[in-house]
């Protein structure tokens, strides 16, 4: 993927500056900027969202530095490729915090890569803010999460199906790692509990693509439904697929896959179940400005916007207000800011106080011959439930 440089480059944001506004005084920016770094997956499984992840805290970046930075200081990205797993994370923020000596990072990952990386970013000692959904209970003292838990997604889909589509077994398939394991987990525990019943449970490794044994086996389950918990990206694509040219027709809550991915698969995601907190068509002034902008930005080449990506632009814009109201680049400072702090982004108002976590507007949405998502059902503000006792 190529990354626009010059975009970043402080000689011409400063030039950009001096024609800010006819008959305007330029801002005045501070010779060094704030770094932001990102880690993400441009190589990998992730490979197929991390573009519009990094579009996303482009968009957040060029907004903020239009409006005078943050305290006198330009925002500047650095992007590392995390290759979407665990060797590859502790390269890219070892790169990042001790070689090009980010303020911050903020980003979507694996769990996988986010586990590994946790112990650099407490020898590290800079703020990290984690953007991606994520099967919960991930706790440091630096870090901070802006997307959706279990606690915030399962039940949807599984009400739904239990009530709409009359469903009492289910099938449910993953990716062998903690994201899938741990979302597959809470899921099997929500559905017993509610009275229905897991036909299978079947996992691939992340790096896996033939899923034949196991379309197989939930053949022959007699299941009424499909719930899956798929690294987001190709395991998505390539489940979906094989699914299809099976002949499976059961009801498909997928845990793990993002809009854009979805549209991605073209007629094969159509008929898909999806609980998010953010989708396209969220009928808000503030999404339909959001979409606008980067429409504005990225013109041909915008990647769509999706549940992995504006959590990333929110984030951006939750630590710029952070550091303002620290008043300064301490990391304590920020930190305290962190959980104080209210974006009104494109998912809503978003207030990381719940424990590291943050309260989120969910939707259930079902993907249309289209490609879009028509949200079915939308809950305001579901708690994250108790995640991280410990860091309040």
């Amino acid at each position: 993927m190529h990354i626009n440089r010059k975009f970043w480059n402080r000689k011409f944001w400063l030039a950009a500056a001096m024609t800010m506004g006819a008959g305007l005084a330029a801002p005045v920016f501070a010779a060094e900027p704030i770094k932001i770094g990102i880690a993400v997956g441009l190589s990998g499984p992730n490979s197929v969202v991390a573009p519009s992840v990094v579009q996303a805290a482009e968009l957040a970046v060029a907004e903020i530095n239009a409006a005078g930075g943050v305290l006198g200081r330009l925002l500047e990205l650095e992007v590392a490729d995390d290759a979407s797993g665990a060797a590859g994370a502790q390269k890219a923020f070892d790169s990042l915090l001790f070689q090009k000596k980010v303020d911050s990072i903020i980003t979507m990952e694996t769990s996988a890569a986010r586990n590994a990386a946790l112990p650099i970013v407490t020898r590290g000692k800079k703020p990290y803010i984690y953007t991606s959904f994520y099967e919960g209970r991930s706790c440091n003292k630096y870090m901070y999460v802006n997307a959706w838990v279990p606690e915030q997604q399962v039940a949807s889909v599984v009400d739904f199906f239990a009530k709409n589509l009359k469903t009492k077994s289910y099938f449910l398939i993953g990716s062998d790692y903690a994201f899938g394991r741990g979302m597959l987990e809470f899921t099997r525990k929500y559905i017993e509990q509610n009275g229905g019943k897991v036909a299978g449970e079947e996992y691939l490794p992340m790096d896996g693509s033939d899923w034949t044994p196991i379309i197989s086996k939930l053949k022959a389950s007699g299941a009424d439904a499909l719930i899956t918990s798929t690294a987001g990206g190709a395991p998505n694509v390539t489940l979906t697929k094989q699914l299809r040219a099976a002949g499976v027709k059961l009801p498909f809550g997928n845990l793990g896959v993002d809009e854009g991915t979805a549209k991605s698969m073209g007629s094969d995601a159509e008929g898909v179940y999806l609980a998010a907190s953010y989708f396209t068509n969220i009928d808000t002034p503030r999404n339909k400005r959001f979409l606008a902008d980067m429409q504005k930005k990225f013109g041909a080449d915008l990647k769509t916007p999706n549940d992995l990506s504006v959590p990333e632009y929110d984030a951006v814009w939750a630590y710029k207000l952070a550091v303002e109201k620290a008043g300064s680049m301490d990391t304590d400072k920020i930190l305290a800011a962190l959980g104080q702090v209210t974006v009104d982004g494109p998912r809503g108002m978003i207030k990381m106080d719940s424990q590291r976590h943050a309260a989120l507007n969910m939707y259930l949405g079902q993907v249309q011959a289209d490609g879009g998502v028509k949200i079915l059902e939308a809950f305001k503000a579901v708690s994250p439930g108790a995640q991280c006792p410990n860091l309040m």
